[in-house]
């Protein structure tokens, strides 16, 4: 297949490959145990798709209307179901003809390499990178936003209430700049936590939070219809002024959909946490489906109870419409923090490896003599020094321009369909030597083309929506 990767079974990293029945693409230093399992995975993939934005996800529905709205989500489940599917095929590859065994494909960029060649390795590097990058300042804004949100819930149910005045986290003011720092220091001690191998217990306890506030936004959702005795909204979703204004904002809640979904980049890595047998290909794609069935389960009951109870007044966050009870929104506001802190390594981990494994981090790992409890630590320089500075990078960039968030989702439309679609079906043409033109060659190719489409309709979309006038 294309690139300088050549045919998958004599790529260009295979001279370095050692003898053993299943090495990895890039040597390990200090071999692990691959001991997950199709529950820790699910957890790692919920961590990762799970975000805040299922709260949004009503006001998407609401430009889309109730057949665009749930149409939109179903499919964008099914896309999915099936690039992650297809990835999860690359991640081992029959070895070196002479030399036998498998290889396993670590990483997104080792798999990449691999199929495809050095100078896609490289494009989809640059990509990847800011795509990490930008995940940690967005899950940093979003956290501060939330932690704010329950300080002025707080101060309103002391001080607003008793004068009369109406209450909006949308509306609250004041500075985050202390909530990030706060954030940023928790995450400057998480990122030590070697790799995902260490950090399943992470992921679990932020899936069962994201079930949490997920739960809560469905919940009140429901609530607020009961109340009003109505089902609000319409077919068409919420008029505007002009036909070309309706475009971008269907646009727009298209691109929020899709991108609410992918967890391509860290997919190998959890695959490279299972172990086998079964096949990690065979768990990865069990969790896969488990994962976005739930998934799907949490983003149609926030989305369409959302825009059943609000109608055309649906507010960008689900959780900013409901005035009471305070102490579960705060709760649920709660639960996003600590959501975040493991959603936050979930997708930092990646650009730790990538950095450690081209430095040699393995190498500067020194004897730390602790007296007083008269035992010695190891602690890896490296690893400690360029961590910390990465999350001290990342809540700098927060600090320093709080409305990166609507650059990122403008990033995030136009690296959707490089990284999450056409890599991904190329390194499986490529693994499976599919021939071209035939049924499953046009099939394949006919599922890019369409994901394609879509994405340059939702990255216009997207575009309007940072550069034009603010979405309400």
């Amino acid at each position: 297949m294309g690139g300088r990767g050549g045919d998958p079974q004599t790529g260009p990293l295979l001279e370095k490959l050692p003898e053993p029945s299943c090495s990895s693409s890039e040597p390990e230093e200090h071999p692990v145990k691959r001991t997950g399992t199709v529950w820790t995975a699910s957890a790692h993939i919920i961590t990762a798709v799970v975000g805040s934005g299922v709260l949004s996800l009503a006001w998407s529905v609401a430009q889309l209307g109730w057949v665009g709205g749930a149409a939109a989500i179903v499919f964008f489940a099914g896309v999915t179901v099936v690039q992650s599917s297809l990835l999860a095929e690359c991640y081992v590859s029959r070895g070196h003809p002479e030399r036998g065994g498998l290889i396993r494909n670590k990483s997104y960029m080792n798999a990449v390499r691999f199929y495809l060649g050095e100078r896609r390795q490289m494009l989809s590097g640059f990509f990847l990178s800011i795509s990490l990058f930008g995940s940690g300042v967005v899950y940093t804004l979003t956290t501060a936003t939330s932690m704010r949100a329950i300080h002025e819930a707080n101060r309103y149910g002391r001080e607003g209430q008793q004068q009369g005045a109406p209450f909006s986290t949308a509306t609250a003011g004041g500075s985050d700049v202390y909530y990030m720092l706060l954030f940023g220091l928790a995450q400057a001690v998480l990122s030590q936590i070697p790799d995902f191998h260490n950090m399943a217990w992470l992921s679990v306890f932020a899936a069962v939070m994201s079930f949490f506030y997920s739960f809560v936004g469905f919940g009140l959702g429901a609530a607020k219809v009961i109340e009003n005795g109505v089902i609000k909204g319409g077919i068409g979703g919420i008029p505007l002024a002009s036909p070309m204004q309706k475009v971008w904002r269907v646009a727009q809640s298209l691109g929020d959909i899709a991108f609410a979904y992918p967890y391509t980049l860290v997919l190998l890595e959890i695959e490279d946490t299972l172990r086998s047998p079964p096949a990690e290909s065979i768990t990865m794609k069990a969790a896969s489906r488990a994962s976005i069935a739930i998934t799907t389960f949490f983003y149609l009951g926030c989305g369409c109870f959302g825009y059943a109870a609000f109608g055309d007044g649906t507010p960008g966050n689900l959780l900013t419409g409901f005035g009471e009870p305070y102490w579960l929104i705060d709760l649920a506001n709660l639960c996003v923090v600590l959501h975040l802190l493991g959603g936050y390594q979930l997708y930092s981990q990646p650009a730790f490896a990538l950095v450690e494994r081209r430095f040699g981090a393995e190498a500067w790992v020194v004897e730390v003599p602790l007296p007083l409890l008269r035992w010695r630590r190891s602690v890896n320089v490296f690893r400690l020094c360029f961590r910390t500075a990465y999350v001290v990078a990342v809540t700098a960039v927060a600090v320093w321009y709080p409305y990166f968030n609507q650059v990122v989702g403008l990033i995030g439309a136009f690296t959707f369909w490089p990284l999450d679609i056409h890599f991904p079906v190329q390194m499986y043409l490529a693994q499976n030597k599919v021939a071209p033109w035939t049924t499953r060659w046009l099939a394949i190719q006919a599922f890019s083309a369409t994901c394609l489409l879509v994405a340059v309709f939702a990255s216009v979309g997207s575009a309007v929506g940072v550069f034009g006038p603010n979405r309400s």
